[in-house]
């Protein structure tokens, strides 16, 4: 049974095993895992204790807030606060905090980080004391990279060796991107900042054990073609297959013809495709990225050893057993095409060729996922502007942003110097990239820039407008900065839809900025070739991107890298010492971090008056008592969605709109519209983050028939509300309040706000056809209940318009529910329907008797005197 078990699975075998105590782990759950194979399909329930957690910055505030509020918490309940203490080493990476409000700047760099740090000073020194109030932490300062690429070159250990017990590194984050560890052989993904707390604090995560898709590579990729191209590829044949909830795992002889890198860029994009993992197994290719990246030759050799000596390593110069996977899926390599996707999601995929019929076709639709409804006569419109004393000119499918960045690529040497060598080539031949376009380059790590300078490519860069802004993630979070006024004039007034082309990982709409309708995701080298072409309404093969200095035009061919060019420039660039100098200058910080006081005291003093880092309620008046399952009986619905409401939609990361509720609260405060910075950098504050839940401009409610917009109805009166007032007009009135919503509620990004905003509404049920992994977990921590449509039912074929009053008839007794089963739902206006109750575990359920996973903890640290 163990040789044909996927390898992903064995390491969820060895944890088991290791930490099999018959109490946490008992040795029935170890058997279930060895006969994976029978038990998987059955939805086996089994629990998990990763090696590690890894937190940013954006989710590490409102951890850190948590368990301090834990702390005092405990100590209200008469026991030792000093309990609430990391049990598993937790690795925080400050990185989601780059804005760019300078860009096309030899100083770029430096203003970015001088802003980023006056705005963020409060939080950075949180931070800061939570590393020397918590044990088992460290906290990689700001300013050295973005957490997936640090986690893949550094801090990765592959093989622990703990006080002489060696095991393997596996690791949860609170970002859904955790999952680019996986091309490293470490298994790894993202989970709720709220289930991330819990395993710190030594709870095993109980989830089910999954199905685990084998996809086989065979080949090699073509000239011309990269890692992007690919994972955009794969990205869409894993939406296909339907692969939410498993594992997907790579094998076949085309593996060896992948860079580390290469796979890391697959592995990244798991949640856009919908595994919890996409793992590539530990191989030589995987051992000789280890010395790369500046680990010591005596790490490699016990990694290896290690792995070897209990069949965790594959050699492909040994014949392979065929392993056993649920379903099968195969690629050759040489069939994967240059593409882009977008213009609104990850796998709308479109091939290089086919772009400018496609781009047309979006014009054409109606509004949607592919469409723009741009009328016939309006699509070829010329807006003239005046753009710093030259004339400018935008027309529909106009590029304003083109920003390399985001882990998915950054962290990938070949699309990197590819994307170097295309704005080479193009200063060579005399192509400039148009001064209104925002052009950034942010990279993951410093080594980035090391083998920029050392390959000369950086100033070919630097003449295209694509200057260092920062290292960190940027445009892809929604961190793009401001346009040009005159550029923003130029687009609102003439509803242009302007577009963005990013080397990101998401491209949902109104995430990467309001003004840019049009979203799309590409290789850093196609970045720099839409940027030069200034539209995406072109077609690479046929049309020139511009005129060169001799008055010839220029095409896409001639400023396109052959793949042996830029391996030749890898070979000869990318250098070790660059990793180890690179991370050695990581510990020891940076100026202006290392001159942030840090107070001295356990306990945190919690500052009243801060719009940053505020004491959250969820334990007020917490008793040793649970308080038992709630009735949800005559609520009214909040908000009524269809499909593929992203997290980003519920809990936006971006900018704080001026007219938003937060704005308000903000304003009220004392606080200037310019420091207002985005959600993400204020998540440490329960009353800026409820009055930002729902808040995405771009947000669609059925209750607004076609209005697109933070608002909703107040059943009762009639009247619109931003969603704030509503909820809290609802709980004022004491009535509960549910959600509606059609598939995929809770896409996107694994955001706890999007959790902890709609408690803080009052928000009791979620009523949806489906949930997103990671987001119905974290409902499940903060209370809420989920609820699934039976299949091939929803809100419309039932019926219902939200404007009803919903009761669901839940056991008022948590002993006498199960997980899944049916419960009926009723309505004041009798109509009656059944859905299915997606706590998916024992343990879902007795966190909801508790009000939630962090009541449940600190009442069991309590009791455990």
């Amino acid at each position: 049974r163990l040789d044909k078990l996927p390898y992903s699975i064995r390491i969820l075998l060895e944890s088991a095993i290791r930490n099999c105590d018959g109490f946490q782990v008992t040795k029935n759950d170890v058997e279930k895992i060895i006969d994976w194979e029978n038990t998987s399909p059955k939805l086996a329930e089994i629990p998990f204790k990763p090696a590690r957690v890894l937190l940013q910055d954006f989710t590490g505030v409102p951890a850190v807030v948590d368990l301090a509020a834990m702390r005092d918490a405990l100590a209200k309940l008469g026991s030792d606060a000093n309990k609430i203490n990391p049990l598993v080493p937790v690795d925080l990476v400050i990185d989601h905090s780059v804005q760019v409000d300078v860009a096309r700047s030899s100083n770029a760099l430096q203003s970015n980080m001088e802003l980023e740090f006056t705005r963020n000073r409060e939080r950075f020194g949180f931070l800061k004391w939570g590393s020397t109030a918590f044990q088992n932490m460290l906290v990689v300062p700001p300013g050295s990279g973005i957490v997936h690429q640090v986690n893949l070159e550094y801090l990765g250990r592959v093989v622990f060796n703990t006080d002489g017990i060696m095991y393997p590194d596996s690791v949860v984050g609170t970002d859904s991107h955790t999952t680019m560890i996986d091309g490293l052989g470490v298994a790894g993904w993202g989970v709720g900042g709220i289930e991330a707390e819990a395993t710190m604090l030594g709870q095993p995560m109980s989830m089910v054990l999954p199905g685990v898709v084998g996809f086989k590579l065979t080949g090699k990729l073509r000239n011309g073609v990269t890692a992007t191209d690919l994972v955009l590829t794969v990205t869409q044949m894993l939406r296909k297959h339907g692969v939410v909830g498993k594992f997907v795992e790579f094998h076949g002889e085309g593996m060896g013809k992948l860079s580390l890198a290469d796979r890391a860029t697959i592995a990244n994009m798991s949640p856009e495709y919908g595994a919890t993992m996409g793992f590539f197994p530990v191989d030589h290719v995987t051992l000789d990225y280890l010395r790369l990246t500046g680990r010591s030759d005596e790490t490699v050799s016990m990694i290896e050893a290690y792995l070897r000596a209990n069949n965790m390593f594959v050699d492909y110069n040994e014949p392979q057993l065929e392993r056993v996977y649920s379903s099968y899926l195969a690629l050759d390599l040489d069939e994967v095409e240059p593409c882009i996707s977008g213009p609104k999601r990850p796998h709308d995929r479109v091939t290089l060729k086919d772009m400018k019929s496609d781009w047309h076709a979006c014009l054409d639709n109606k509004v949607g996922f592919k469409g723009f409804a741009v009328p016939k006569e309006q699509q070829d419109k010329v807006v003239k502007f005046d753009f710093n004393g030259q004339p400018a000119e935008l027309k529909h499918g106009s590029v304003v942003i083109a920003a390399i960045t985001s882990c998915t690529n950054t962290s990938n040497p070949s699309v990197m110097l590819g994307a170097a060598l295309v704005a080479k080539k193009a200063c060579e031949l005399g192509l400039e990239v148009k001064p209104w376009v925002k052009t950034s380059l942010a990279p993951g790590s410093g080594v980035v820039t090391k083998y920029l300078l050392k390959s000369g490519l950086q100033e070919y860069f630097n003449k295209q407008g694509f200057h260092l802004v920062g290292y960190g993630c940027t445009t892809c979070i929604g961190n793009s900065g401001e346009l040009h006024e005159s550029v923003s004039a130029a687009i609102t007034e003439n509803d242009v839809v302007a577009a963005a082309v990013l080397s990101g990982n998401r491209n949902f709409e109104g995430r990467v900025h309001p003004l840019t309708r049009a979203n799309y995701l590409a290789s850093p080298p196609l970045v720099v070739a839409y940027a030069l072409a200034g539209t995406v309404d072109i077609d690479f093969e046929k049309e020139p991107i511009g005129v060169g200095k001799d008055g010839k035009e220029v095409f896409f061919r001639d400023i396109w890298p052959t793949t042996e060019e830029i391996a030749e420039v890898v070979q000869s660039s990318v250098l070790p010492d660059m990793f180890k100098s690179t991370y050695e200058a990581i510990t020891k910080g940076n100026p202006m971090w290392n001159e942030l006081p840090v107070p001295e005291a356990s306990l945190y003093s919690w500052d009243s008056n801060s719009t940053y880092i505020h004491e959250p309620p969820y334990f007020k008046d917490m008793t040793m008592s649970p308080p038992g399952p709630h009735a949800v009986k005559n609520a009214y619905c909040l908000l009524n969605f269809g499909d593929s409401i992203t997290t980003d939609h519920i809990s936006p990361a971006g900018s704080i709109h001026r007219d938003s509720p937060a704005a308000k609260y903000l304003l009220e405060r004392g606080v200037d519209r310019k420091d207002f910075n985005s959600y993400g950098s204020r998540r440490g504050n329960d009353e800026v983050m409820a009055r930002g839940t729902f808040a995405n401009i771009r947000i669609v409610n059925k209750f607004l028939g076609g209005e697109v917009g933070p608002k909703t109805i107040h059943v009762p009166t009639g009247e619109k509300l931003s969603v704030f007032d509503a909820a809290t007009k609802y709980k004022s009135e004491g009535h509960d309040t549910i959600i509606l919503a059609g598939a995929e509620y809770g896409s996107g990004s694994s955001r706890d706000w999007a959790a902890k905003g709609p408690m803080l509404l009052g928000v009791k049920a979620v009523i949806s056809k489906s949930f997103e992994r990671i987001h119905r977990s974290n409902l499940v921590g903060m209370g809420i209940i989920p609820l699934c449509f039976k299949a091939g039912e929803d809100a419309d074929s039932l019926g219902l318009t939200g404007h009803e009053r919903y009761t669901i008839n839940l056991p008022t007794d948590v002993s006498e529910i199960r997980p899944g089963q049916d419960v009926t739902i009723t309505t004041d206006n009798d109509k009656s329907f059944t859905c299915i109750l997606r706590f998916d575990t024992e343990v879902e359920l007795a966190y909801y008797n508790h009000g939630g996973i962090l009541p449940y903890v600190i009442r069991n640290m309590a009791a455990a005197q």
